[in-house]
Order: C-alpha cells, then sequence, then structure tokens
C-alpha cells in the first residue's frame, strides 16, 4: 500500500446488490476540468491523521502526502489552544508528539488535570496560547516510524487542515473529531458564552461545509463530525445537518460526558436514540472482532445490530492497515 495510514473503509451499503465488487481504481491527482468528484460508489479511503506512518502524524505534510497518494478523506482531532484557536492535534499534552520538554521557556507550564475521570500529567495544549504552539515542533509518535521528519514541521490549526483538503486538485473530504469537548469546555471560554462545539461548527460554516450526507451540498464538499461524547453530537445536530459519527471506545471506558458503560451505548434502546442525531457509529476494531492472546475471536453482533437500527458501520480509524 502507497501509505500505512490510508484505512480502507467498507460501508456495506454501498456494496448491497453488487455480486462481485468491481475495482476501481485510485482518485486521480489531477482532474481534467472541473475538480474530481468525491467517488461514493465505492468504500472511502480515511487518511487517520494524515499519512502518519511517514510523516508526523496530523501536520500539513501528512495530510497533503495522504492526499496525494489517494485519500478520500483526510481524517483529524480537534482541540483548542488557551486563547481559543482549534487546532489539529490528537492528545490533550504535548509531551508524546512535540519537542515542548526541549523549550526551558515553558519548563513552568506542566500540570496535572483530571482528564475523564483520571488524573494526567504534562503540557496541555490549552495551557499554551497559538503563537507558543507554533513555536514547538512536531515529531513520531513511535519509534519504530521513520523519525527523519522530526522536528521540521508545526502543528496546525482546524482552518488550516481545511485549507489543504479544499486547495486540492480533486475534491477531498475531512473528517474532524470534537476531541475532549469536556475538558475543553472547562478551560477554555470563548466570548458570548460559546462552547467548543459552537465554534467547531461556526469554522465549517465559514469554509461551505454543510449538507446531509450524500445530498449535492455534501458531494461538493464532503464532511462527517466524529466524537466520543454523545451531547456534543446531540448539540451539534442542532447547529449543522453534515453527517454525524458516534464514535465507540473499548468495552472498558466509559463516555467521557454521560458516564455511559459500552453495554448502555450498544443497547438497542440506545442505537434507537443516538440514530436520531448520527448516520453511523465508528465503534473500535475489538469490539467488531475481539482478540485473544492475538488470536482473532468469532465477531460480535454489534454491526448487525447497528444495521437493524439503521446505523452504518464507520470503523474508527487506526494508525495502522486496517483490512475490512
Amino acid at each position: 500500500m502507497g501509505s500505512a495510514c490510508l484505512i480502507l473503509f467498507a460501508l456495506s451499503c454501498l456494496i448491497v446488490g453488487s455480486a462481485a465488487r468491481p475495482f476501481y481504481p485510485p482518485p486521480s491527482e489531477v482532474a481534467e476540468g472541473e475538480r474530481r468528484p468525491l467517488q461514493t460508489s465505492r468504500p472511502y479511503n480515511i487518511a487517520h491523521r494524515g499519512s502518519n506512518g511517514e510523516l508526523p502524524e496530523e501536520t500539513a505534510a501528512a495530510y497533503m502526502r495522504a492526499i496525494k497518494e489517494g485519500a478520500d478523506f483526510i481524517e483529524t482531532d480537534i482541540l483548542s489552544s488557551k486563547d481559543g484557536v482549534l487546532i489539529c492535534f490528537h492528545d490533550v499534552t504535548l509531551d508524546n508528539t512535540t519537542d515542548v520538554a526541549q523549550h526551558k521557556e515553558f519548563a513552568n507550564r506542566n500540570r496535572t488535570y483530571v482528564v475523564q475521570g483520571n488524573n494526567t500529567t504534562g503540557f496541555f495544549t490549552v495551557d499554551f496560547t497559538l503563537k507558543e504552539l507554533k513555536s514547538l515542533r512536531v515529531r513520531q509518535r513511535y519509534p519504530f516510524r521513520d523519525q527523519q521528519y522530526n522536528g521540521k514541521f508545526q502543528i496546525i490549526t482546524f482552518e488550516e487542515y481545511i485549507t489543504i483538503a479544499l486547495d486540492a486538485t480533486r475534491v477531498v473530504g475531512i473528517y474532524p473529531e470534537i476531541k475532549y469537548p469536556v475538558f475543553i469546555n472547562e478551560r477554555v471560554k470563548w466570548q458570548n458564552g460559546k462552547k467548543f462545539e459552537d465554534v467547531f461548527v461556526e469554522t465549517l460554516k465559514k469554509y461551505g461545509y454543510k449538507g446531509s450526507y450524500l445530498s449535492d451540498e455534501w458531494k461538493k464538499q464532503p464532511a462527517f463530525i466524529q466524537s466520543f461524547a454523545p451531547t456534543s453530537l446531540v448539540y451539534a445536530s442542532n447547529l449543522t445537518d453534515l453527517p454525524k459519527i458516534f464514535l465507540i471506545d473499548d468495552i472498558t471506558v466509559p463516555t467521557e460526558d454521560t458516564n455511559q458503560s459500552y453495554w448502555e451505548i450498544t443497547s438497542d434502546g440506545y442505537f434507537d436514540f443516538i440514530k436520531n442525531y448520527v448516520v453511523g457509529i465508528g465503534p473500535g476494531k475489538d469490539t467488531v472482532v475481539p482478540v485473544v492472546n492475538n488470536y482473532l475471536q468469532p465477531r460480535t453482533d454489534l454491526i448487525a445490530r447497528a444495521h437493524a437500527h439503521d446505523l452504518e458501520k464507520f470503523p474508527k480509524p487506526i494508525s495502522a492497515p486496517l483490512h475490512l
């Protein structure tokens, strides 16, 4: 494969009724005339945090490389700076994927906060202004990945990420996640009582993202909104009709905002509730096909039950190849 982080998502609704799935070439890098549209008649190719097997995750370079390699969507996590600017960053702390520890001027920023019920210590994005965050440099998350690009790229903003997709020579969708909304809303305050979710949706609207799934408006600028926090998705559903994906963690992790167990949020009753706000679920892969002692177990009934409630399956991307 061109990138270890381009993940093929099998959307069953796209292949029902086809006895044999036809071969679809990757999207062309250059379209003739108008920008080549998103190919909705086949599974989507989603670049999780960009081409992060080759380049540091969630950087402009990682997203541009993913687009060049044929991604239909580029995926990102959205957090906030101290001064309320939305940024593309996965961890609530900067420690694992930046050189913050090398900046002596920030040595006194180390903090311990409660995040999702756990004491977490580190350098938090919410304690740095955007200007300060831009002074840091990003590095690879894992030592087994290519380290030659460490220190070469900055953290980027949500708006910069959107611009990368819109500047592509073909239609490229975006797949942003509302990350740690409870924590962000506790630590960052916007004017006029706005919340993280308000600023997130306002940014999407600013750049023309709108429309329900597969509508003509949506196809022009495709976007999915994803979150592990059901209250964020419900709140966002009153702000935009863009399609939303309810992310589901492993069976040991309760929801960060409602403290519901995995069993509660995957019950038939809850699926009936959440389908009014989302088009699908994004379950962790182990909740679909469990692994015990490195052996795959029989698949669970999670997907079958989701389909029975008219929810599509958009498995949560991971930072390694996932073939479905």
